[in-house]
């Protein structure tokens, strides 16, 4: 069993003014598929580096399979990591970059033979074993340096950012061909990347970090239709999420207000919403989740909101429809739009939004309204 246990991890550089990682939790189970994603600096690569042994923990417990690592140098680990870089050796053949790290643990030749052979095949690089780094391509050399991995047959693989060196093209698939890898493997994998996209597609749960801190450590579905505060919310997705500041008011009834817009609360919303009457929040809604009330009969939508369309952005299927609220010209906002639906720059429309999918937000501490 290849789970892992964080507790309270922490990583304190020696004269830094604060901690890169922040009283980390995490329980990541037998065999999962978790994904570390964040902005560049966030502390995602110091924590993978943590689970691998080549940063020293500075407080905390990190556990593998029910045994404490935190003293355990790198090879005792029993994991592998997979780098941005391949880190192949250019003076050596395929299989002798694959090869060499079974030769330093003195395995058989016969073995070593069978399990790069055996890894060569499930990554289809077997008519690749006599060549050298510099004749293989980006994809090819990826490949390679995960095979290495493979034949040590490890409790944990970590991947730091290996596909942010290949095109897009590429990137996609490959992401397929990772996962794919992981079924085969039925492996415990720890990803890391600061691509949001390739976080969602690939994790199954995700790791979401800013500043060193855990901000949310769930699936890719809640991360996105449930974010626990505003930083994962306009984190993940893309477009991201849009976000309007104003004010809870009471009428007859528990109101959202701002400049231009201004909307009953639905029901469900009003007993959270109270204690918040006369405070500042974020309003927060989806682009996937706003719709044009002139074509749009059949789902439950928020009170009518007039904007004017500002921007069109096709890409093929659909079209990102940017605009701004009418009486408001000063906040942007996007909407996803089926590309059958034509609009000019400058049309003003109605629009709701689903009315499962509001989302509030404390202005003061950025923690979602629940």
């Amino acid at each position: 069993m290849a789970n892992i246990a964080i507790k309270n991890l922490e990583k304190v550089y020696p004269g830094a003014e604060s901690a890169t990682i922040k009283d980390a939790n995490l329980d990541i189970k037998d065999k999962e598929f978790i994904v570390l994603v964040g902005p560049s600096g966030c502390g995602k690569s110091t924590l993978l580096r943590m689970i691998a042994g080549l940063e020293e923990i500075t407080d905390g417990d990190l556990k593998i399979a029910g045994e404490r690592m935190n003293e355990l140098s790198p090879k005792d680990r029993d994991i592998a990591m997979v780098f941005q870089n391949y880190a192949l050796y250019p003076h050596m053949t395929v299989f002798e970059n694959m090869a060499f790290g079974l030769k330093l643990r003195k395995t058989p030749k016969a073995e070593i033979k069978k399990k790069v052979e055996h890894a060569a095949k499930i990554l289809d690089i077997t008519h690749l074993l006599d060549r050298r780094p510099k004749d293989m391509s980006g994809g090819q050399r990826q490949r390679v340096a995960i095979g290495r991995s493979i034949v040590r047959d490890p409790k944990v693989f970590l991947f730091d950012e290996p596909l942010s060196n290949l095109d897009a093209s590429l990137r996609v698939q490959m992401r397929a061909e990772i996962k794919k890898l992981h079924r085969q493997l039925d492996a415990t994998i720890v990803y890391v990347t600061h691509d949001q996209i390739e976080a969602m597609t690939m994790g199954d749960r995700i790791v979401v970090l800013k500043d060193g801190e855990v901000m949310q450590f769930d699936t890719p579905m809640n991360l996105f239709n449930n974010p626990q505060n505003k930083f994962v919310a306009s984190f993940i997705g893309s477009p991201s999420m849009n976000f309007l500041p104003g004010k809870i008011g009471m009428e007859e009834e528990v109101t959202f207000q701002s400049e231009g817009v201004k909307f009953a609360v639905p029901k469900d919303l009003r007993p959270c919403l109270k204690p918040f009457v006369g405070k500042e929040v974020y309003f927060g809604f989806r682009p996937e989740y706003i719709y044009d009330k002139a074509f749009e009969k059949t789902k439950r939508l928020s009170q009518s909101m007039e904007i004017v369309v500002d921007a069109l952005e096709p890409i093929g299927s659909e079209s990102y429809v940017y605009f701004h609220f009418k009486g408001n010209p000063d906040h942007s906002f996007c909407f996803r739009s089926n590309s059958q639906f034509s609009y000019e720059i400058g049309a003003e429309l109605e629009i709701g939004v689903d009315i499962d999918r509001l989302r509030f937000f404390d202005k003061e501490t950025e923690q979602r309204i629940m």
